[in-house]
């Protein structure tokens, strides 16, 4: 189980997971730190969540990723290594900018930032598709976890604590300078194998990726998009309205802020990479099972606080939902790879991705409503209900007993 996290690859991994969540807050909490304290009015900030729609529409412009190759590097270290470079440039940009008397400069070069982010995120996505076998993809999934995690850390914890000792434009060019890291990972990451031909014509990279997925995964194809679309909606239905439920239950922005952004995030680092070494030795399908079980029951730690607000239910209550959600990341992330050619990995992950957040946005929407209607205690025991159609899904394309789910895309085993 250790072995499978000690390779070049599991290092590099980590590095570009750090690349990968350096830019995400830059372009949203940070950044509205920064205009919040250089006098910008609410409205003009609230508007700057625009900034991200990159971030949900990526799948448009994935299948250029796939269809098109540097000079440089191969087809999914080119395009990182391009991304990086820009970013760099680009959040340098950022820090030269003025958030109070060049507010449509300021957000244009926000969104830049934004929309190089996503490209990163396509590509680094493809990469860890390609280089990875199947017993690895778990493990490569938790590594990428814990290098994003500690860079939201240092872009969304340490940028703050820096911006009280130095102007938040150097701040900034203190970032655009950590883009750099990525880019030398990516130059040392190894190659993956060339398992597959790129598409020939951009015509084929859009159309090809939805013809591969079906033919490989036939009539299961549509309950496969159906259980992506529903399996974590229990986690983000309880996850959208945690920090309101805290909140109102009587405990302090300091209790919340602690325990959700110090002891919750080590408790998902080490969900992650637990899950990924039980995905190494027991294979997706098995965990897919369990995680998935263990995150319904995850939420019952909220009802039983909705009941007995105390400071140690709260604290016991979001470790061991922190520590689910880690173990989710890894079955979820595990299984979308599994599911991608490597000829189209770049398209056919982010389509997965949308999906995903497809539920998270939009299908929770009215989580709000339904704790208001039904009180905390009902609306937790409700979010677990929703998690369990998805289940009910999982004899149909991943069964126990199979290592990975029909229709996964069979890569040979590599050193």
């Amino acid at each position: 189980m250790k072995s499978v996290f000690v390779s070049r690859k599991m290092a590099a991994l980590t590095l570009l997971g750090m690349a990968g969540g350096l830019p995400l807050f830059l372009t949203s909490r940070t950044l509205q730190a920064w205009m919040t304290v250089d006098g910008v009015d609410l409205k003009t900030i609230g508007l700057f969540s625009l900034v991200g729609l990159p971030y949900s529409t990526k799948f448009l412009w994935s299948p250029f990723v796939d269809r098109y190759c540097p000079p440089f590097l191969g087809r999914r270290r080119g395009w990182m290594a391009l991304t990086q470079a820009a970013l760099a440039l680009a959040i340098a940009a950022l820090a030269f900018g003025n958030p109070k008397t060049a507010t449509l400069a300021f957000a244009f070069t926000a969104l830049t930032v934004a929309f190089l982010s996503a490209t990163q995120d396509i590509a680094i996505d493809a990469y860890r598709v390609d280089v990875l076998d199947m017993r690895e993809m778990g493990a490569g999934t938790a590594v990428y976890v814990v290098g994003y995690r500690a860079a939201l850390l240092i872009t969304g914890s340490a940028a703050l604590i820096l911006a009280d000792r130095m102007t938040w434009n150097s701040v900034y060019l203190v970032m655009a300078g950590l883009m750099l890291l990525g880019l030398a990972a990516t130059v040392w990451a190894p190659e993956p194998p060339a398992l597959d031909r790129a598409p020939e014509t951009v015509t084929e990279a859009i159309i090809e990726p939805f013809r591969d997925f079906f033919a490989r995964s036939k009539w299961r194809a549509a309950v496969i998009l159906i259980f992506i679309t529903l399996y974590r909606l229990a986690d983000s239905m309880a996850g959208n309205m945690a920090t309101p439920f805290l909140l109102k239950s009587g405990f302090s922005q300091t209790d919340v802020g602690a325990i959700q952004g110090g002891v919750g995030l080590l408790a998902t680092i080490v969900g992650a990479l637990c899950g990924g070494g039980a995905i190494g030795r027991f294979g997706i399908n098995r965990c897919l099972w369990v995680f998935g079980v263990l995150q319904l029951a995850s939420n019952i730690g909220y009802y039983l606080l909705a009941l007995d607000p105390r400071y140690p239910v709260m604290v016991a209550c979001l470790i061991v939902e922190n520590f689910c959600a880690g173990l989710v990341v890894a079955g979820f992330g595990a299984f979308f790879m599994s599911l991608c050619s490597p000829r189209f990995s770049a398209t056919q992950y982010a389509l997965m991705t949308s999906l995903m957040a497809f539920s998270r946005d939009v299908l929770v929407a009215p989580a709000g409503k339904i704790a208001e209607a039904t009180g905390w205690p009902l609306f937790f025991l409700i979010t677990i209900a929703a998690g369990v159609p998805a289940m009910l899904l999982l004899p149909v394309f991943a069964p126990w007993n199979a290592l990975a789910p029909f229709g996964a895309r069979q890569i040979p085993a590599r050193e």
